[in-house]
């Protein structure tokens, strides 16, 4: 979906000296290709602070607990218990992100760590082969690491997601068009789980009003559940392509789509494909799984009706794992 984005263009790539510098370049109205060759750590740079948790989860080991964020914990959590947590201030308050942006890192150990990215309504932005980790990974409402409220043509492209608080990709309710997540390694491996089974819960969630988005050629690993969630508000619809995507040790769900979300990832070669997209239809295969408990209804692919969604070229179930192992992630394109 994200064919033609530019992010900065030509713009002469430079590399930032400091944490202040990355974030004025990132923000400001100047196309720029930032290049990171190491890792910013923002964890503790805006201190701490201590306030109220619940505890929505009793499992165990070690679940995570949440932040009272914006009364998170009486309005959905009433007879949670409550506890006194200290976090980092920065995870909460995510790095801006302006339009005409290449936000690239330089080999395998370059990124931002304690601290996630935020676009709001900005437009042609590449992220791609950086680290976003380490974000209060205790706390549900601790930070996100990707967070889109808004915005088209952005490509993320080749990252590594681990150690997330909340969400590792998430759009807001503004819509996110021609977008695309690819080649991403979603780590879920942790110790704090909201599943008390060392798998992170949450993994990607697509809700925005009318979000146009390809969901393809990751690497989900010790995940959970919304890998990706699609939908969940009312009067609202996503039109998510899924495809090529590689699960591994999945201890709950992966792709779940509710209320008007409309998630398309084949479950049998059906000729509804050729019909509405112009190719043939690649089902996914399941291994040591569950059912895949997606709806049948081709009607779902009336809403796939943009280009960048028919232009997709899809390789079989079989040569997934092979490729996506040796292909996602960082320390390939740069």
């Amino acid at each position: 979906m994200a064919t033609g984005t530019t992010g900065g263009g030509s713009a002469t790539a430079a590399t930032p000296s400091s944490l202040a510098e990355l974030t004025t370049w990132l923000s400001d109205s100047t196309a720029r290709v930032i290049v990171l060759t190491s890792v910013f750590d923002f964890t503790s740079a805006e201190g701490t602070v201590t306030g109220k948790a619940c505890k929505p989860w009793t499992c165990s080991p070690n679940p995570q607990l949440a932040i009272d964020a914006n009364s998170w914990c009486e309005n959905y959590e009433p007879s949670a218990a409550t506890t006194t947590v200290t976090y980092y201030a920065a995870g909460p308050n995510p790095l801006k992100v302006a339009s005409n942006k290449t936000l690239l890192g330089k080999g395998s150990n370059a990124g931002i760590k304690g601290k996630g990215l935020k676009i709001t309504g900005a437009s042609n932005i590449i992220i791609q082969n950086i680290r976003i980790t380490d974000i209060n990974a205790e706390y549900v409402w601790g930070g996100d690491a990707l967070q889109i409220d808004g915005g088209s043509k952005i490509w993320i492209d080749h990252n590594y997601f681990q150690h997330i608080g909340r969400q590792m990709v998430v759009t807001g309710y503004n819509p996110v068009t021609a977008t695309t997540f690819s080649n991403n390694v979603f780590n879920g491996d942790s110790t704090y789980s909201a599943t008390c089974n060392g798998e992170h819960y949450w993994v990607a969630l697509f809700t925005g009003s009318g979000d146009t988005i390809t969901f393809a050629l990751n690497y989900l690993y010790k995940t959970s559940g919304r890998g990706p969630h699609v939908g969940g508000t009312s009067g609202y619809y996503q039109d998510v392509h899924v495809y090529n995507n590689y699960f591994v040790t999945i201890g709950g769900h992966a792709v779940d789509a509710v209320s008007s979300g409309q998630a398309y990832a084949p479950t049998s070669a059906s000729t509804a494909c050729s019909t509405n997209l112009g190719r043939s239809c690649v089902a996914n295969t399941l291994l040591s799984s569950g059912d895949l408990s997606l709806g049948t209804d081709t009607g779902t692919l009336n809403g796939f009706t943009a280009s960048g969604f028919k232009s997709s070229t899809v390789m079989a179930a079989s040569a997934v794992p092979s490729y996506v192992q040796a292909n996602a992630g960082i320390g390939i394109v740069n």
